[in-house]
């Protein structure tokens, strides 16, 4: 069974079908992680003299990557890190973004490393974050970092997964024993979250099921989750007829939507129908406004970690 945090109560699966989700607000919830985050900051440079530091690096000059660039930069330095972008051109060689990487790894300033995503096509991706020391991986994508949380003993924790993991602690739902649908399987968030929430532990100890492109009669199963995440990258793929009535739903897509009647000619859509899930679920996470703010608040957290850790190994 869930528990919903406004209702106190354990949610009943026999609900009405005309119910009013309550709208999950990623952005108050990343507001009290990066206070909390804010203070380990103070008090880490109050203690050693210095701030921990963080660098983010940027290729090429894709829109989107520019805008969460911009965010991350900005919620760093009102959090006290010592931030810096790196911005290299869209044509710079494989072998000097590399190098930028290896560079970070051996400043003794720099405790977090990230670069940003998708990177230009002529550069492979999985070297470069291959590349990043699993001790400033703060993104947790190096191959070490998601062999340490599969194996139970995580390093760094993917940011946006463990996000989604602290809107549904947060929100009060109870994991231990629900059923958690995930939809998507890719390496950023459905693969990494569906271990992170099989896990024993607090805010963990469910049952997973991943589905993916190849899954069949989908529908069946997405009904069946107590928490249905949908990570497909997908516009509007997960419709209200979809949802278990009472399931709490996680939207972590963001597409963009033509949208002739806005001034920018588009829109942001989630993964989710929401004008529809909003009737059948009793909470769900809007887009833009849910997962995302979380996203960068526990990139954040993770920084913080990787400083204090730093500290401690030397």
């Amino acid at each position: 069974m869930l528990r919903s945090k406004s209702e106190n109560c354990c949610i009943s699966y026999a609900r009405r079908p005309e119910i009013t989700a309550r709208i999950i607000d990623g952005k108050a919830i990343a507001e009290k992680v990066r206070a909390e985050v804010a203070i380990g900051v103070s008090k880490f440079s109050a203690e050693h003299g210095f701030p921990p530091g963080l660098t983010v690096v940027l290729v090429g000059d894709d829109a989107p990557s520019a805008v969460y660039v911009r965010g991350k930069e900005k919620a760093s330095t009102e959090a006290g890190f010592k931030g810096q972008v790196i911005h290299l051109v869209d044509s710079t060689p494989e072998a000097e973004v590399l190098a930028t990487v290896q560079r970070l790894n051996a400043d003794d300033t720099v405790h977090g490393i990230l670069v940003q995503l998708p990177l230009p096509g002529h550069i492979d991706s999985d070297l470069i974050t291959s590349a990043i020391s699993p001790a400033k991986d703060v993104d947790g994508l190096h191959p070490v970092s998601l062999g340490m949380l599969l194996a139970g003993s995580p390093g760094f924790i993917p940011a946006t997964p463990l996000g989604i993991q602290r809107i549904l602690v947060e929100e009060g739902v109870e994991l231990s024993g629900a059923h958690v649908v995930i939809c998507g399987r890719g390496s950023l968030v459905g693969r990494p979250l569906s271990v992170l929430l099989s896990q024993r532990g607090s805010g963990a100890n469910a049952t997973v099921t991943l589905c993916h492109t190849g899954t069949r009669d989908l529908a069946e199963i997405t009904r069946q989750g107590d928490v249905l995440v949908a990570a497909m990258g997908k516009a509007e793929a997960i419709t209200g007829d979809m949802i278990k009535p009472g399931a709490v739903v996680i939207d972590a897509g963001t597409s963009r939507v033509d949208d002739p009647t806005r001034k920018r000619g588009y829109r942001l859509s989630g993964d989710v129908a929401f004008a529809e899930a909003v009737e059948v679920a009793s909470a769900i996470t809007p887009v833009p406004g849910g997962v995302g703010p979380l996203t960068i608040a526990m990139l954040l957290q993770n920084s913080l970690k990787a400083a204090i850790r730093a500290l401690e190994a030397a």
